[in-house]
């Protein structure tokens, strides 16, 4: 016999640990920002130190000497003793060592330097991820939740589902980019430090990245946001499944605080068209695609190509 509302605890406490977890890594990001300030200087700073030209010219006696920066001199004893003497005293000989010299100015060390590489930032992704989805899993097999709930019904894994799924993504970026563009153009943006921080640099990163962390994360997330806050909380509560459909993006939004408001907003509008088809189709397989299209196309289009 299925224990819904056990299972059910469980997911709640994995909804709560997620959003903590977006919760901190908000903070990590908002105090790096802060910090990472560019090192400023100003003109002077900035352009090399460099001798002023000078001319050379010859004494009566042949010698060249430069006149950079010197009255000329009006012969020999000029040139090499210095200026004529006032009120019967001899000048002294300005002293080199003791002219005043601009201080190097040297750029300050970077204290922001990211404390994980980007294989190391895509392999914590897939573990945490993976961890959470393998904790619903394992208690939606110790509460006995049928299949079916989750939208795992044979007739719904089938690969005319692979392709709903696969426009169903093309269409919700289309709509996602749309969104956000709208925003940007109201003074609202996406921040993109998290996604730069995990877009490889290698071909081997991107396989990992394509292959392995965004279906890992495609996979949890709507086995969690839709299949079991949707689907198996509509079949073990008989709650109408539209308005969970609004519950859990609200939830699905929040877990992406990260990309900040604007992007909280976006999530959210997606969350709701990922929702509705959910419900519509009654497959997480199509979901499931439809989620990773959505995330392959935003890093190859803005971090790839």
């Amino acid at each position: 016999m299925a224990q819904w509302a056990t299972f059910l605890g469980v997911v709640g406490v994995v909804v709560v640990l997620l959003l903590a977890l977006t919760r901190a890594s908000t903070t990590a990001l908002d105090s790096t920002n802060s910090t990472a300030q560019p090192t400023s200087r100003s003109t002077a700073d900035q352009s090399p130190t460099t001798e002023p030209s000078s001319t050379a010219t010859r004494s009566p006696a042949g010698e060249e000497r430069s006149t950079a920066g010197e009255p000329p001199v009006a012969d020999e004893r000029a040139a090499s003793d210095g200026p004529p003497a006032v009120d019967g005293q001899l000048p002294t000989k300005p002293d080199d060592d003791k002219q005043p010299t601009e201080p190097t100015v040297e750029p300050p060390a970077s204290s922001t330097a990211p404390a994980l590489s980007t294989p190391a930032l895509l392999a914590n992704v897939a573990v945490s991820q993976g961890v959470f989805g393998v904790l619903v899993v394992v208690m939606a097999w110790y509460t006995e939740i049928p299949a079916w709930a989750f939208g795992l019904a044979p007739e719904t894994l089938t690969p005319g589902a692979v392709g709903i799924g696969l426009a169903v993504g093309v269409g919700l970026y289309l709509g996602n980019e749309a969104a956000a563009a709208l925003g940007r153009r109201r003074g609202l943006a996406v921040p993109t430090e998290l996604r730069a921080a995990l877009a490889p640099d290698t071909a081997a990163g991107w396989l990992l990245l394509l292959g392995v962390v965004l279906p890992i994360i495609a996979g949890f997330e709507e086995l969690l946001f839709r299949g079991a806050l949707i689907g198996v909380t509509a079949a073990g509560t008989g709650l109408p499944p539209w308005l969970l459909v609004v519950g859990s993006s609200v939830a699905f939004a929040l877990g992406h605080g990260a990309q900040g408001r604007l992007g909280i907003v976006v999530t959210g509008l997606l969350g709701i068209g990922l929702g509705a088809v959910f419900v519509l189709t009654e497959s997480l397989l199509v979901v499931v695609v439809a989620h990773y299209v959505v995330n392959a196309l935003e890093f190859l289009v803005h971090e790839g190509w």
